[in-house]
């Protein structure tokens, strides 16, 4: 039988109708601070910590509930006849639920502003241990750190006066979970503050010779810890994954960037699904490369369709028009608000989703009459935002980590390599190609006009055939424009192939034992070519 309850909690939802409950049933409340002040105001009576422990609280309240008469009345096993001789030995009754959330550490670091100092006063102590006791004492106690749990609880008792072991077991898994993600989420903030409080760097002599040896050492903790923690909150439960036969769920981060598509508000259409979400991320993080007003058009990852011009409605036009195809269906990105021209064009196709910084009003009743389509307003999507700090891929027991690609290149790198030079407005396709062709998978090929892409060919296992879709998929509108490569030339094959579709310009990382053969098939054909020394594998 519950005939004692331990309660201290933050978030004191809920908590007045568990303490009603409780009483009417009987059970005893031991309680702190706030909590016991708001029980007593609504008349349910309740035990001071501070009378069980016979120790006031101290240290503004650092320390209240660390004490044996606490912990011992959480851990005591009740199979064991020796716990429970020691127990009475002591005076100490035990405990058998325990009802406990944590300080709002996550609320306090989203404050603007917020000193350091104010983050580690929200650093709980108590609560998180008196949690793990009980919930390693579960068979003996019922452990809760949810309010959507108290209705369960009170029914629970009402019905049986008892709690099941499935029950107990539950809520022990849902407690361990609670205080890991509270502090893997106080890791994590901890490690992204590193770079404020580092010292100077050690000389190379003070570091030992095992260690600089070891190829996966990084001293930079910041960046690379040797243990990562992270956290995640479930947002969504999806209708299904990929697809119809895989189940799926959405997890945000606890605190997501302001950039994040989590922080997306859908202003029109129903809810996203799995494939949504990839390939809107997906978008984002593909716009958020330009600094002057792009529309990027994405499908199954990949972008379709990719432009920069001087109005929303111009972009769109140009972006629609490098695959009116493929574009169908599809995601569709802006960096700046939507204005009617946009939504006017938009209107005409179908399209899943739209992400964009705002709309227009009247872009938006426009297409708010659409109705299978989705329309996001993330207002943190801009080129101030650069994306996430780090890019995580997880493999099948462990997890790749790696810095995204931020680099297109540097232009005292650049070498014209060939006889023909580009001109200068080839020069800003050069530029534009390989911004895009970085987001493509590779093998990647991107042909440029006029800032905007023409012809993608994407994902291939070999780049003659990456090329060959591209000019495929451009056309006539192949001649004159610029080819962008995601990695060197391993042959002169491209080179041909690229002249006889009336390619002008070529642009690519270089470094190919056989880029001697490329440069001389370009000299021969008429074709320039510039070498950037920047690779943009993306697997």
């Amino acid at each position: 039988m519950i005939s004692r309850a331990l309660i201290s909690v933050s978030d004191k939802t809920g908590i007045v109708t568990l303490g009603e409950g409780l009483k009417k049933l009987g059970v005893e409340i031991v309680s702190t601070g706030g909590t016991a002040a708001l029980l007593r105001e609504h008349e349910i009576d309740v035990v001071d910590v501070s009378a069980v422990t016979e120790f006031p609280e101290c240290l503004d309240g650092r320390v209240k509930t660390l004490h044996p008469h606490v912990h011992a009345g959480l851990l005591a096993d009740r199979s064991k006849k020796e716990h429970m001789d020691f127990l009475a030995s002591r005076g100490i009754r035990p405990f058998d639920l325990v009802v406990v959330n944590l300080y709002p550490f996550k609320e306090t670091i989203q404050k603007l502003g917020v000193g350091i100092g104010e983050c580690i006063e929200q650093i709980d102590i108590g609560g998180p241990t008196m949690l793990r006791s009980a919930a390693k004492n579960y068979a003996s106690v019922a452990v809760i750190t949810d309010p959507a749990d108290y209705a369960e609880v009170l029914s629970t008792l009402k019905k049986e006066g008892e709690f099941s072991k499935s029950q107990r077991f539950r809520w022990m898994a849902k407690t361990f979970a609670h205080t890991a993600a509270y502090d893997a989420l106080i890791a994590e903030f901890m490690r992204s503050k590193l770079a404020d409080y580092s010292e100077d760097e050690p000389d190379a002599a003070d570091v030992d010779a095992e260690l600089i040896q070891r190829e996966d050492v990084t001293t930079d903790e910041s960046l690379f810890p040797a243990v990562l923690t992270q956290t995640w909150e479930r947002r969504h439960i999806l209708r299904y994954g990929e697809n119809p036969h895989q189940r799926a769920v959405f997890y945000q981060e606890p605190v997501p960037p302001t950039d994040s598509l989590a922080r997306a508000t859908k202003l029109h259409g129903k809810a996203l699904s799995y494939n949504n979400i990839a390939d809107t991320d997906a978008a984002i993080r593909m716009v958020q490369g330009f600094e002057k007003t792009a529309c990027v058009a994405v499908k199954h990852a990949n972008p379709c369709g990719v432009a920069v011009r001087d109005t929303a409605g111009e972009a769109w036009e140009a972006a629609y028009e490098a695959d009116p195809v493929s574009v169908f269906g599809g995601i569709v990105a802006f960096n700046c608000p939507v204005d009617l021209r946009a939504a006017e064009g938009m209107s005409k196709i179908f399209l899943e989703v739209i992400v964009a910084p705002d709309f227009e009003p009247e872009a938006l009743e426009l297409l708010s009459k659409k109705k299978n389509i989705r329309l996001l307003r993330l207002s943190g999507l801009d080129a101030t935002q650069k994306g996430p700090a780090m890019i995580y891929k997880p493999v099948h027991g462990g997890l790749l980590v790696q810095e995204p690609d931020r680099t297109v290149y540097e232009e005292d790198q650049l070498q014209f390599v060939t006889k023909v030079k580009p001109n200068p407005l080839d020069l800003a396709d050069c530029y534009f190609g390989m911004q895009v062709v970085k987001t493509v998978k590779s093998n990647a090929i991107v042909l440029v006009k006029d800032c905007a892409t023409v012809g993608i060919g994407p994902g291939q296992v070999n780049r003659i055939t990456a090329l060959e879709i591209a000019i495929k998929m451009a056309g006539d509108k192949a001649a004159g424009s610029v080819l962008a490569s995601d990695a060197f030339f391993p042959f002169d094959d491209c080179v041909r192939t690229a002249a006889a579709a009336g390619i002008k310009t070529i642009i690519q990382p270089g470094g190919s034992i056989r880029d001697e053969d490329s440069i001389k098939a370009c000299d021969e054909l008429g074709l320039a070519m510039i070498f950037t020394g920047a690779r943009h594998f993306l697997h």
